[in-house]
């Protein structure tokens, strides 16, 4: 890859040291942004319930419409920011979304009401949607054989930013509140500055595809995923992944205070711990267990694990068993990576973006219907009028969610061999680059 900031074209056979760097620098770029992100997760909510007069049950019913709001903006915008990266390239949005993200979190700092911090949530959403170009871009620069691995170190990139951004967070919110917002913006933009004068463009031009609609918007970009039945079927796994996964934010912490009486203090140190398992198996493990394993076996082995996982939060009967689940639960991280890699090698490079919006989209769908799942479902098993009460019934339901994942994984990836997307390409290329798209020939073990 040419190492100038406005190079577009990729060589076939670039250096891997070349590539390397590009992947590095996506990792910083993910995990400065997870870290503004979680910088701001232990001032947010008192934040909001300040606003709305110092009334928790308030407050947490307004924090709530804020999440959803978020969810709706990452719904709406990953596949138009995917589009557009298809059209002009990575580096131009992924730049222009750091810096609206670093304005948006300043935006926040000097809110002066309720309603300016609701529509900065909202900024928010449509910003920190650059995560489905900074995926195109890791397809654009990594051959198939090695995303799995790629897309392993960007996902550890979220355990690092989880760990150290709630913990910053909280270290600035207790001087000030606002200043974590500050800090936030800081980063972020230091991070944008960084990226215009290193960051080169992944997407040649003759492997752009014109912008339309009808692929930008949520409905229009999920199409492309009913365009072979491996990538349909796979999207479905990772449809019922994501609903499941979404137990924990939904939950989990209202079922350790409820079952096991922790303070806010022994959820830290859990979530810092389950973090850390999942930097070592995202940085560890990924890369061994493909190889051994292979992309179809790691996907399932991962939700075999997040399963088990589930189901040992679900029935732990004391908090130490919670702990001793959290190893177990964090190879769910196995299941990621794979996934990613097996659906990238089923599109054309002209479709990389159009996939990883779609990819985002059915992971901002399940964040508009998990949270009620669980809710619903945990306030219904300890409510004070049933006979018996089962309060870990939201993680057996994931559980049971990840077992039919599991099932439907088998199915889909039983024969289907991996392809490059060439049979797609000429349907979404400009015409003056639809006749470049070659047929496989090469034997598939």
């Amino acid at each position: 890859m040419t190492s100038s900031p406005g190079a577009t074209q990729q060589s076939e056979s670039s250096e891997p040291r070349g590539r390397r760097a590009a992947v590095a620098f996506i990792f910083v770029t993910a995990l400065i942004d997870v870290l503004s992100f979680g910088i701001i997760i232990p001032v947010l909510p008192p934040l909001v319930v300040a606003f709305a007069g110092g009334d928790a049950v308030h407050g947490a019913r307004i924090y709530g419409a804020f999440g959803t709001a978020w969810a709706l903006m990452q719904f709406i915008c990953s596949p138009l920011l995917g589009a557009l990266s298809d059209r002009f390239g990575r580096r131009p949005v992924i730049l222009l979304s750091c810096f609206g993200l670093g304005l948006d979190y300043l935006f926040m700092a000097f809110a002066p009401s309720l309603g300016w911090l609701f529509v900065g949530r909202i900024i928010s959403g449509i910003t920190a949607a650059n995560f489905s170009t900074a995926s195109a871009y890791i397809a654009d620069v990594t051959p198939p054989e090695k995303r799995a691995a790629a897309f392993g170190l960007v996902g550890a990139a979220w355990g690092f930013g989880f760990v150290l951004g709630p913990a910053l967070g909280g270290f600035l919110g207790a001087i000030e509140p606002r200043l974590a917002f500050v800090g936030a913006a800081a980063l972020a933009l230091l991070n944008a500055l960084y990226g215009v004068f290193v960051l080169p463009e992944s997407l040649p031009r003759d492997k752009r595809s014109s912008f339309q609609w009808s692929r930008a918007n949520p409905l229009g970009s999920l199409t492309l995923l009913r365009s072979a039945p491996q990538l349909l079927g796979l999207s479905g796994v990772n449809f019922l992944f994501w609903i499941a996964h979404n137990v924990l934010p939904s939950v989990f912490v209202l079922y350790a205070g409820y079952r096991y009486g922790w303070s806010p203090r022994t959820m830290g140190f859990l979530l810092a711990a389950t973090g850390v398992c999942n930097i070592l198996v995202q940085v560890g493990l990924i890369k061994p267990v493909v190889a051994r394993l292979g992309e179809r076996g790691t996907l399932l082995a991962g939700l075999l694990f997040g399963g088990l996982g589930f189901a040992m939060y679900g029935l732990a009967p004391n908090g130490t068993l919670v702990w001793a689940a959290v190893p177990v639960f964090s190879l769910i991280g196995l299941f990621g990576p794979a996934s990613q890699s097996l659906m990238t090698r089923q599109v054309s490079p002209s479709q990389q973006g159009q996939l990883q919006g779609a990819n985002s989209c059915v992971m901002a769908l399940t964040g508009l219907i998990g949270p009620a799942l669980f809710t619903l479902t945990f306030a219904h098993f300890i409510d004070a009028d049933r006979s018996w009460k089962l309060p870990g019934a939201p993680f057996l339901v994931a559980a049971a969610l990840m077992l039919i994942a599991l099932l439907l994984a088998w199915r889909v990836t039983r024969n289907a061999p991996p392809g490059d997307g060439a049979r797609l390409a000429p349907d979404v290329r400009d015409e003056s680059s639809a006749t470049t798209a070659q047929p496989r020939t090469d034997p598939v073990a």
